[in-house]
């Protein structure tokens, strides 16, 4: 099995949070490659960045082509943060031959030293995607050698998705359009596209697997590249996507329909009008295999 894990460093002043957040998440990253058990697997850790953003990237990562547009080229009403997109991130992978699962997190996602064989035992067990949630820790840690001390962290839970894995296969079935990364609306588009055609997704909302440096869980700035991914994903990916979608791929499946629904409502990434949708279909579905079923009960007589 060959693995590709892509992130899309950045150069940033000291006053922005990925500045402290990068470093972590490259040694991290190290280590957990250097943990990883299972030596029939091999792990390539690889960037997709402008050429301006080269020198920050250490050189145990390999560096595929640079990007050559961000969202700023397609939205000419965007100019103030050059954002990559994140098709164009996903595809770059396709430059590493035989890739068979991709892997994509944020630039602020550290690793578990045992990321690495976990995902390898989800994948052996079938799983075409996985979801993970991030751990949050206390923004006291900002330094690499603070890494050991970070790994001891428990942490608290977080609502949202910042790292998935999946088949590179499903790489030219997603519909991911002018998506740029680094504000909302990414996850939402990345989880309801692998939801929508995984043959076997799964969501892991509490596995203590990747981490960040920070407590907020809804803080963002509902600015005009927040608006840009949003109106992308409701214009342009979500008519395209919705009719793929089943109500057993999504999380909270398994729960009790009262208890799915208001697990559903509050979870930030999920819409509430899928749900209702969904479970109609449900709902029909087995209404319909009733009355087959008594029908050809009827049949047989």
């Amino acid at each position: 099995m060959k693995i590709a894990h892509i992130i899309s460093p950045v150069i940033v002043p000291k006053s922005n949070n990925l500045y402290f957040a990068q470093p972590i998440t490259f040694e991290s990253m190290r280590n957990a490659k250097a943990f990883c058990l299972d030596k029939q697997v091999e792990i390539i850790q690889c960037t997709a960045q402008f050429e301006e953003d080269k020198t920050i990237i250490p050189p145990y990562f390999y560096q595929l082509k640079n990007l050559n547009k961000s969202v700023n080229e397609v939205n000419n009403q965007l100019n103030r943060r050059k954002l990559p997109l994140i098709a164009d991130i996903l595809n770059q992978t396709k430059e590493i031959k035989g890739v068979d699962y991709v892997i994509y997190t944020n630039v602020d996602i550290a690793l578990m030293p045992h990321f690495y064989d976990s995902i390898i035992q989800y994948i052996e067990l079938g799983y075409d995607s996985i979801i993970i949630n991030r751990r949050r820790l206390e923004e006291k840690y900002n330094q690499v050698a603070e890494l050991p001390l970070m790994y001891a962290e428990l942490g608290k839970s977080h609502p949202g998705f910042d790292c998935f894995i999946f088949k590179q296969s499903l790489i030219d079935k997603l519909k991911l359009n002018h998506i740029c990364i680094g504000v909302p609306f990414l996850e939402v588009s990345l989880l309801h596209n692998l939801l929508a055609y995984s043959n076997k997704p799964i969501v892991l909302f509490d596995k203590h697997l990747t981490f960040h440096i920070g407590m907020d869980v809804l803080g963002f700035n509902k600015d005009e590249y927040y608006r840009h991914n949003k109106e992308v994903y409701f214009s342009k990916i979500y008519p395209q996507i919705k009719h793929f979608f089943d109500i057993n791929k999504f999380p909270y499946s398994k729960e009790s329909k009262f208890k799915r629904l208001i697990k559903w409502g509050l979870n930030p990434s999920l819409l509430t009008i899928d749900y209702l949708n969904l479970e109609g279909k449900s709902q029909l579905k087995k209404i319909k295999l009733k009355l087959d079923e008594l029908r050809w009960r009827f049949l047989q007589r």
